[in-house]
């Protein structure tokens, strides 16, 4: 790959400085450290995106279009969800379905481009099926789910004072979502480049 690669975090939470923020931003601290530029999308981002409605006849607001543009332009994805009732968030959810203003694109939605996924759960039962429901999505959107996906318990305090995880296994999990991402999107550009070379 000639340049460093895109990686694009999004998710969070409402609420300021949620744990599922603070996971996805250790995540992105590891491609950092891998070489790859990033981007966070966190949660007061996606609050600003327009509930989406497939009806609107053309009319895409500014942040919803800013978000389609940095999904676009990302060699990798990793999305950061809390469980809520067993599944994904609304402000989540929600910010994927915005990315229905790709399918015209002739790589729409997630398509060819890895992606991580995180989950932080008020208990493992339901980290455990949202883990599920995103991997089940991201599948739908063409995407390349990451082979391992963390799950994070929120009943402890996970994050110290700096944002780093308290546990090991933890910090584990977050950095090998990242590894793979950037693996896949590495492996992604060279075969890209290769099938240029031998097209020449």
């Amino acid at each position: 790959m000639s340049r460093a690669p895109l990686i694009l975090g999004l998710g969070g939470a409402n609420r300021a400085g949620s744990s599922t923020e603070k996971a996805l931003a250790c995540a992105l601290r590891t491609a950092e450290a891998r070489g790859a530029e990033t981007r966070l999308v966190g949660g007061e981002a996606l609050a600003g995106l327009p509930l989406f409605d497939p009806r609107v006849g053309g009319e895409v607001s500014e942040a919803q279009q800013a978000f389609a543009d940095a999904v676009r332009g990302a060699d990798g994805v990793i999305v950061a969800s809390p469980g809520y009732h067993g599944s994904l968030s609304g402000l989540v959810k929600n910010a994927l379905d915005t990315l229905e203003l790709t399918r015209g694109d002739a790589e729409p939605y997630f398509q060819g481009k890895p992606v991580g996924i995180i989950v932080t759960a008020d208990g493992w039962q339901a980290a455990g099926t949202t883990l599920m429901a995103v991997r089940a999505i991201i599948h739908a959107m063409r995407g390349w789910p990451t082979p391992f996906g963390a799950a994070l318990n929120a009943t402890t305090d996970l994050f110290d004072e700096a944002g780093g995880c308290r546990d090991a296994k933890d910090a584990w999990q977050l950095s090998t979502v990242a590894e793979q991402v950037m693996d896949f999107a590495i492996m992604r550009a060279q075969s890209r480049a290769n099938a240029s070379k031998a097209a020449t």
